[in-house]
């Protein structure tokens, strides 16, 4: 495999992987909720949360969003490094080709998070609710840092199967776990902060999560088949041939 098709295999994950991760924000499991979360980690009314901001306001808002986000990347990178460790150890374990071995469980699993998260099977304990809960507000950064920590822990029914996938992903391609999960994480992180500023516009997403969460799962089906199949390495060609053939039609 040449350098710049690793390069495009990589680009490839990492797109899925950001995407995951925004997907998960977005999901029916966070985003209805997420204005109350934001509240109460900056005990910021939602009403004035939805009205105008001052810059007082704002580099309120940021701070305590990006400590939650901290404690949240904290979880999920240490779970990726995990993941990408057992990767290794499974590879050395098992004896041929491993990699594709482990490459196709992991395309099986995540094909049945897609049909699981699309709603065209039900997988009971996926369905309970793991989050933490807490009846006293956060004092200050250190408590919103730990409120982060227990949201990130906690396995929610649409976060627990997209970030699976991002793990099973990781598990696959150990060399490069811990980027795809640094990438999910960004994924994730982009909209909350985007959101953080713009909470009024929560509604209308909210209205249209169903059919975001419908494309989202069609698009893990799609790489958990790319991945059982050994596809990713032909696409990326055929991908890298049209561009390379679109920049010649250019310069010729």
């Amino acid at each position: 495999m040449g350098i710049i098709e690793a390069d495009t295999i990589l680009i490839a994950g990492m797109l899925l992987a950001i995407g995951a991760g925004a997907l998960s924000f977005l999901s029916p499991c966070v985003l209805p909720i997420f204005p109350a979360y934001l509240s109460y980690i900056t005990g910021i009314s939602v009403k004035e949360l939805q009205g105008n901001k001052d810059s007082r306001m704002i580099r309120h808002l940021f701070t305590h969003s990006f400590f939650f986000l901290l404690a949240v990347s904290l979880v999920f990178l240490s779970l990726g490094a995990s993941a990408s460790f057992l990767g290794q150890w499974a590879q050395k374990l098992l004896i041929g080709d491993s990699g594709l071995l482990i490459q196709r469980i992991a395309g099986v699993l995540i094909i049945i998070m897609g049909l699981f998260i699309a709603g065209w099977i039900n997988i009971p304990f996926l369905m309970k609710e793991r989050r933490f809960h807490s009846t006293r507000k956060p004092t200050g950064y250190i408590g919103t840092f730990l409120v982060g920590l227990g949201f990130a822990a906690g396995w929610t029914p649409c976060i627990g199967p997209i970030f699976g996938s991002i793990l099973l992903l990781a598990a696959s391609n150990p060399g490069q776990g811990l980027f795809y999960t640094a990438m999910y994480v960004i994924g994730f992180a982009l909209p909350f902060l985007l959101l953080t500023f713009f909470i009024g516009k929560t509604r209308w997403i909210v209205r249209h999560s169903e059919i975001i969460m419908k494309i989202g799962a069609v698009m893990m089906i799609i790489m958990g088949l790319v991945l059982f199949f050994g596809l990713m390495p032909r696409i990326s060609g055929f991908l890298l041939d049209l561009v390379q053939d679109t920049w010649l039609s250019k310069l010729g």
